[in-house]
């Protein structure tokens, strides 16, 4: 996937920082952020990075089947902020929980950029899971493997719709774990772990195109802003407020 803010591109490297907007790199552990600001927050970041991190891996030590499930887990009234957003959101999608964990963890870090004031508009991309809080539209161009509509495509995501969380899941690209053969899931949605856990979800229904009808039946049922699955060749959009743009 590659986002642009009038502009802001990528697919692991965030490129063309303007209007105002700054472009920094955190990594720490298994996170790799990419990240505009209004200016350089690296240090910033980089604790919060930290702070949930460690608050997250502290309730799995306690609650490893966390860390495994691959269906929905009991919800927890006592477990920390995030690791609740990832419970609800894998509950919603029927999925386990760490599918939610690169979305949850960048709105995490990026409303508390915001709430600090340390930036009033932030964009975090995490393994291909962005976390938009922009005062103009974005572009989000899709990236989908060996489809031949690979890089051709972009969703325009307005202003009014952020912030909210755009992601991706792939049964052909990246790290994460998917039981489906879309070329590429990307989901919008209000909370990024939601999308996360949603792109997780609906991957792994595609089989072919001819699974395209059910997955976006399916993606209705949920609270989306938007979805675009990309199999083979095919192509199924759901979403009345995005546009679908050519590049």
């Amino acid at each position: 996937m590659a986002v642009e803010t009038g502009e802001i591109r990528h697919y692991r490297v965030l490129t063309k920082a303007q209007d105002g907007l700054v472009l920094f790199r955190i990594t720490y552990k298994e996170t790799d952020l990419a990240v505009l600001a209004e200016r350089d927050l690296t240090l910033e970041t980089l604790e919060l990075v930290r702070k949930n991190r460690n608050v997250l891996e502290e309730y799995i030590q306690r609650h490893p089947e966390f860390l495994t499930a691959l269906k929905p887990l009991p919800l927890d009234p006592q477990a920390p902020s995030l690791a609740r957003q990832m419970l609800a959101a894998a509950k919603r999608c029927g999925v386990g929980p760490m599918a939610a964990v690169a979305g949850a963890l960048a709105e995490a870090v990026g409303r508390e950029i915001l709430a600090q004031g340390w930036s009033s508009q932030i964009a975090i991309e995490n393994g291909g899971d962005v976390f938009l809080a922009l005062k103009r539209p974005a572009r989000v161009a899709l990236y989908a493997g060996d489809s031949p509509l690979s890089g051709r495509l972009a969703l325009k995501i307005p202003e009014h719709l952020m912030p909210c969380g755009v992601c991706t899941s792939s049964g052909k690209l990246g790290h994460s774990l998917s039981l489906g053969k879309a070329q590429a899931v990307c989901v919008v949605a209000k909370d990024t772990a939601l999308a996360d856990a949603a792109a997780t979800a609906l991957g792994n229904l595609v089989k072919g195109k001819r699974s395209l009808p059910k997955v976006l039946s399916l993606a209705r049922q949920w609270p989306l802003l938007g979805v675009v699955c990309i199999a083979e060749d095919d192509l199924g959009v759901y979403g009345p407020e995005l546009q679908l743009l050519a590049l």
